[in-house]
């Protein structure tokens, strides 16, 4: 199965060093039964595109924990305002339909030979990510004003990255 897990730099840093990542919660995104029947319309393609979609939003709830932690340990370093998407081959993740639609959780850690793909954000993204990350929860909430600055993240396409580019993408961030 195809999943798309939300990510961050660090997170991507630690994948290349240690050629594994368990992502957070064993969480990921996919085009599950139940995805399918959210739409009445749309090929594996468009879901596929809304299941990354949902793991791009949850990659801004990741950016929001780095920098409190930051904030909490004194870091003097700032989070790199880019959302980050790994989409994995994976086999044994179960449906979590209870959660949401498109979320599945993976029964083991990825390993680096399961990438087919890194999706990140390009630097002009980041001054709307940044953004993003402080009313991500709200947008969910229904706030019309967070939504629209969500939606001004959202616009940003990721740029895709083969799993070999990914060590030299790291060394120019």
């Amino acid at each position: 199965m195809r999943v798309y897990i939300p990510a961050t730099v660090p997170m991507l840093r630690e994948l290349v060093t240690n050629r594994e990542l368990a992502p957070i919660g064993a969480t990921a995104f996919a085009v599950t039964p139940a995805l399918r029947e959210a739409y009445a319309s749309g090929d594996d393609e468009e879901l596929a595109e809304v299941a990354m979609g949902e793991a791009a939003r949850a990659s801004l709830r990741l950016l929001a924990a780095e920098r409190e932690d930051d904030d909490e340990s004194g870091a003097s370093g700032r989070p790199v305002y880019r959302r980050a998407v790994i989409a994995a081959d994976v086999t044994g993740a179960k449906l979590r339909p209870d959660l949401d639609d498109a979320v599945v959780k993976l029964a083991a850690p990825i390993s680096y030979d399961q990438i087919g793909a890194v999706h990140v954000d390009l630097a002009e993204a980041e001054p709307q990510v940044a953004k993003a990350v402080d009313v991500v929860d709200a947008a969910d909430l229904g706030d019309t004003d967070a939504e629209f600055v969500l939606g001004d993240a959202e616009d940003h396409q990721l740029a895709w990255y083969a799993a070999q580019e990914l060590p030299f993408l790291l060394d120019l961030l």
